[in-house]
């Protein structure tokens, strides 16, 4: 019999009721350190009190009104992440998937109001995730979650991960944009080298076509600056957010030059939900928090942090750790062994990860993650390590 529950997840048989900081408790009180943030949803970690207030104050004045109507609340958010970024607009959303479909819609429309409606085409890259929606599998190409679905849609050609000469042979009259992600989350915390990213800028450029990036994951601080594209020193014509930027209030938004937005007249897109006054009151307090003095540089220096013991860690644990990979507190371990079996020996030590694609596992603690909590997490690991060595020697 079917469960209440649409069985899409393969689920751990683990529930917690409340969180604080960086760790999360069962109802029977035990605590587990988060080192997964919700899939690099919980930002400033669990039950931040910034937050809190925020949305505590919010659901006390009005909760929802649709984008039928003016909301102060979505502006001020909306005009600072504009402040922030390289971007003149921004449409909200309540996920990632969404953000990527209004950035397609978007870069699709751009040729259209230009008289060619042909350019529709976005080069994309193996190993790529964006979604799930119809479109967002099509753009990411892995037919683990196309089949199934029908044809796939088209207007997506895939092309080698990091294979500049691949993309200047992709790219055709009906070429509209380049999407990529600048660190590859689900496909194995892959960071894309800054000087590819740079050569992708000035290919567009040539071609007169759209980058569009997808920091639905690396983005709102993760990787140590705002968003990760920061690192290379370029900027998009269209970006997708989403994730961290609620702190776990569902949220996310697709943020674009003025040029880019062109075809986006009223009508052409919605939302009913996008940015409600809920939504946008957490979204303004996790920038309150990100955007702290000193806050993103304390990121960094974590992320070194965590990037040295878990290099330490590694060569400790050559049977078992294969190589360590990432960006901030972006980081993944690519094992030996298959990566689920090193999750369950670290939930076992009571430390959460996420599996990636690789034969990865994703360490995205929250950005408030101290030395101590970072230091105990890579014990954990240690001892999950050691088990798993000590199983297969018997």
């Amino acid at each position: 019999m079917i469960a209440p529950v649409l069985p899409t997840y393969a689920r751990a048989k683990l529930s917690f009721e409340r969180g604080e900081g960086v760790r999360v408790f069962t109802p029977e009180g035990e605590a587990y350190l988060d080192f997964g943030a919700g899939v690099a949803v919980t930002s400033c970690g669990h039950s931040h009190p910034h937050l809190i207030k925020a949305l505590t104050e919010q659901a006390n004045r009005i909760w929802h009104t649709s984008n039928i109507y003016q909301m102060p609340g979505q502006e001020k958010l909306a005009k600072r992440l504009v402040d922030a970024t390289f971007a003149d607009t921004v449409f909200f959303t309540n996920s990632g998937a969404e953000a990527l479909e209004c950035s397609i819609k978007m870069a699709r429309k751009y040729h259209a109001a230009h008289g060619h409606p042909e350019k529709f085409r976005l080069i994309t890259f193996e190993g790529a995730f964006h979604g799930r929606t119809l479109a967002t599998i099509a753009a990411g190409g892995q037919m683990k979650y196309i089949e199934g679905f029908g044809p796939k849609v088209d207007g997506f050609d895939q092309v080698v991960f990091g294979d500049l000469e691949a993309v200047k042979a992709a790219i055709t009259d009906a070429t509209a944009g380049i999407l990529i992600e600048p660190v590859q989350g689900e496909g194995g915390v892959r960071p894309v080298p800054h000087e590819f990213l740079r050569a992708l800028r000035a290919l567009c450029d040539e071609h007169g076509i759209l980058l569009v990036l997808d920091e639905v994951q690396c983005g709102v601080g993760r990787t140590g600056k705002l968003f990760a594209h920061e690192w290379a020193g370029i900027t998009p014509d269209i970006m997708a957010i989403a994730k961290g930027i609620g702190g776990g209030f569902p949220l996310g938004a697709c943020l674009a030059t003025e040029k880019a937005a062109i075809g986006m007249t009223a009508g052409s897109h919605g939302s009913t939900f996008g940015g409600n006054p809920l939504a946008t009151a957490v979204g303004n307090a996790v920038l309150d928090v990100v955007t702290a003095p000193g806050f993103l540089e304390s990121v960094q220096q974590r992320a070194l942090v965590l990037k040295q013991k878990l290099a330490a860690l590694k060569d400790a644990h050559p049977a078992i750790i294969d190589d360590i990979r990432g960006f901030g507190l972006m980081m993944g371990i690519k094992c030996k062994v298959p990566n689920t079996e090193l999750q369950a020996a670290a939930v076992d030590q009571h430390l959460l990860t996420i599996g990636a694609g690789d034969n990865v596992v994703r360490l995205l603690p929250p950005l408030i993650v101290t030395d101590a909590d970072i230091a105990e997490a890579v014990d954990k690991l240690d001892r999950a390590c050691k088990a798993l060595e000590a199983k297969a020697a018997a």
